[in-house]
């Protein structure tokens, strides 16, 4: 019996934290040994139990492992019952508390890293992608609209070229010096610009603002960047269009120390599904080999009628 199998992993005080927590975000085990303050194999013992009852999912990201909950039918009303008896509870607070705070230092840490970095991030970005042409790939599915919008337009590079086809360019980024880099580049360009600091999961811009939105290698650094997609899908007009580039998955560990990644790469399907999720249809995509570094993937898709 399914029931009983749930029933009894959430028959703990640990455990039934731990599914709290992970209700509302996404985590590694040495995040949750952080925030319960208890040994990693304690922790990965009461994950296992949740895991194998079906409440908890694990997804593999290189050596990494992050667990959350099963957001499906079948757990759905386990998931309604917990959170309905346990609401208000000191305990249940105090972590989501210490959850959030965790989070919001891993973002700050994360705006400090491209802060320090955005005067070389271009050389950077370089060691990466090689001598291919990624911006010069995106203009290609560029032509003349009213506005347009690059959401982590980092230091303005791909900005400058838009220009030429789009009246009103606008520019999104978390890091201030990242937007300072590119002031500094794009005063010195014609065209019509605006830059806004901002995270790409809560833009701030109105809805149906741009007839195109770009997201050129931002999503791999972002804690849940189908939220990106989501946004990006409420400020693109309907009829308009979304351009992502992004690295397919891969296993290249030392990205994530060297460039702040959090996701390594994601797989055409997942990329897919959150398109299609947000709204997005007659989703493209094509795929360039890049030497000595992770494959990139390039998508297109349309924003249908609401």
């Amino acid at each position: 019996m399914k029931s009983l199998a749930c029933f009894k992993a959430l028959a703990d005080q640990t455990r039934l934290r731990l599914y709290h927590i992970l209700m509302h975000h996404e985590l590694s085990v040495g995040e949750m040994v952080s925030l319960l303050e208890m040994g990693q194999s304690r922790i990965s013992r009461h994950l296992k139990i949740l895991t194998d009852c079906g409440l908890l999912v694990c997804r593999r990201d290189g050596v990494w492992a992050f667990y959350s909950a099963e957001k499906g039918d079948k757990t759905h009303a386990v998931a309604s019952m917990v959170a309905s008896l346990d609401k208000g509870d000191s305990q249940v607070r105090a972590d989501l508390r210490k959850a959030e705070a965790a989070l919001q230092d891993r973002r700050e840490k994360r705006r400090h890293f491209f802060n320090e970095i955005a005067p070389t991030w271009d050389l950077l970005k370089a060691d990466i992608i090689g001598t291919f042409d990624l911006n010069g790939a995106l203009m290609e599915h560029i032509s003349s609209c009213r506005k347009s919008v690059d959401l982590g337009c980092g230091t303005g590079a791909l900005m400058g070229q838009m220009a030429d086809r789009v009246s009103e360019v606008v520019g999104v980024d978390s890091s201030p010096n990242m937007l300072k880099e590119a002031a500094s580049r794009l005063k010195k360009l014609p065209g019509v610009f605006d830059l806004r600091l901002g995270e790409l999961e809560h833009l701030p811009m109105g809805d149906a603002e741009v007839d195109l939105a770009i997201i050129s290698l931002a999503l791999h650094h972002l804690d849940k960047p189908e939220l990106a997609v989501k946004e990006s899908a409420r400020v693109v007009a309907s009829g308009g269009r979304l351009l992502v580039a992004e690295f397919e998955r891969h296993k290249d560990e030392s990205l994530r120390d060297r460039f702040g990644d959090r996701w390594l790469g994601f797989s055409v399907e997942e990329l897919i599904q959150w398109m299609q999720s947000a709204g997005f249809g007659d989703v493209r995509f094509e795929r360039f080999p890049v030497p000595n570094g992770p494959g990139l993937l390039l998508f297109e898709c349309c924003r249908q009628e609401s």
